[in-house]
């Protein structure tokens, strides 16, 4: 009698223990405290503040111990080039493709048109975000470079921590079995920094609290109300753009989209409250290997994304950048269009992920056209947490369907494991 191994079900938690629950709860009270007790929200936002900093104190370490794990257990330098490669040509396809989305949607709508706002009556506003020069592209890649490894760490500059982290890996990989020391360390290191982000993730329900609460309370619901065509509009081009590229994407990969985004949607409804992609890089490592993705591939392919793979912000900045345009009265011809979808490719990689720094991206490729008044981008301050949540959420979820199709490229999935874990869901261990 031949006996059958089964696998025995997976015991589900009660919904309330669900962070996905827990953080749509902390985001529902803080629209309710913002609105109705604005004195106590604008007094919460420490606590945003607080989970953001306690995530960016790990986030560089690991990003250099996920690199250099993934990297130096390869050993095989090729292999790690060839990956390296295909994901950078698939991030330039796809950033594209969602630049030119935002950019013909943007234009069919006019959601800006007809608001005739003086940009002269706006410098006062706006002179906080303005650049102090336009960066070329001979600047982008010397600030590639760190001039202090230890300076990068400090500053939370994610593409010079993956530049060094790259070099010291290969370094390590270079010199053999003599690395297998520095690389068990280096592997204990990153589950010590993975069990701080555990207990951090705890908070994340007050955070998004704390986060919403100020949002709302500083700015109110009322404000939202002028803007709110650009809003619709804005998540419109998301919403076509998981239909017309992610979802396509993903059925070339092999896997169901929806399935994808229900395993991960505990990172996807805490970037909705906190606006921050950096606040959920480690979970994603943790769950994509969980997935059945090779080290290597995560290892590489996730911060690099990180840093080149902005689907939804280069949504973003088409989008405001041709409504600013609009609404100031700035004749773009198509001409001008290509020329800014041009300096969107170079100013639109290398962001820190953070809430913000959009803004900062943004006055940076306006002043580099020298035709949209840079201080126009003071109209959408008051607007900008509500489009950062999108394009935030967005840019997880590109970033995960990535790494699964590098992986499909590279052959570096357990096929059998990432249907099973899809199918039933992730469960916490």
């Amino acid at each position: 009698m031949t006996e059958t191994a089964t696998t025995p079900a997976r015991v589900r938690k009660p919904f309330y223990r669900d962070l996905a629950f827990q953080v749509l709860v902390g985001v529902a009270a803080g629209v309710l405290v913002g609105a109705f007790a604005p004195s106590i929200g604008h007094h919460v936002d420490f606590l945003g503040d607080i989970f953001i900093h306690l995530i960016q104190m790990v986030v560089g370490l690991i990003i250099f111990c996920t690199v250099t794990h993934g990297i130096t257990s390869v050993r095989d330098l090729g292999k790690v080039g060839r990956i390296a490669v295909r994901a950078l040509v698939y991030f330039e396809v796809i950033t594209t493709i969602a630049l030119v989305i935002g950019l013909v949607v943007v234009n069919v709508l006019k959601p800006g048109a007809g608001m005739h706002i003086d940009p002269s009556s706006l410098h006062a506003s706006a002179s906080a975000t303005a650049p102090a020069k336009s960066e070329g592209f001979d600047d982008f890649l010397v600030s590639l470079v760190p001039t202090s490894a230890v300076q990068a760490f400090a500053q939370g500059q994610i593409l010079q921590v993956l530049v060094f982290s790259v070099l010291f890996a290969c370094g390590l990989a270079s010199i053999g079995e003599k690395a297998q020391p520095v690389l068990d360390f280096v592997g204990n290191v990153q589950q010590a920094l993975f069990w701080i982000i555990r207990k951090v993730m705890r908070i994340a329900p007050i955070a998004a609290f704390g986060a919403i609460a100020y949002t709302v309370s500083k700015y109110g619901l009322g404000t939202l109300l002028p803007l709110g065509r650009l809003i619709g509009v804005f998540y419109l081009i998301c919403v076509l753009f998981f239909v017309l590229v992610l979802w396509p994407v993903s059925r070339y990969g092999g896997f169901s989209l929806l399935k994808v985004l229900r395993y991960f949607r505990a990172e996807l409804v805490l970037v909705l409250g906190t606006s921050s992609s950096e606040s959920v890089f480690p979970q994603l490592t943790a769950k994509l290997k969980k997935l059945g993705v090779d080290e290597p591939v995560v290892g590489l392919v996730l911060p690099t994304a990180y840093s080149f793979n902005h689907d939804g912000t280069c949504l973003y900045f088409a989008a405001v950048s041709v409504f600013l345009a609009q609404a100031t009265g700035t004749d773009l011809s198509w001409q001008a269009q290509l020329g800014l979808l041009l300096v969107l490719l170079l100013t639109s990689k290398g962001g820190a992920g953070v809430s913000g720094s959009a803004i900062a991206v943004l006055a940076l490729t306006l002043s580099a056209t020298h035709t949209i008044p840079v201080s126009s981008i003071a109209l959408v301050l008051g607007v900008h947490s509500v489009l950062s949540a999108a394009f935030v959420f967005t840019n997880i979820a590109g970033n995960c369907v990535a790494t699964l199709v590098v992986g499909k490229w590279e052959k570096a999935i357990d096929r059998e494991r990432l249907h099973a874990e899809l199918d039933a869901g992730y469960a916490a261990a």
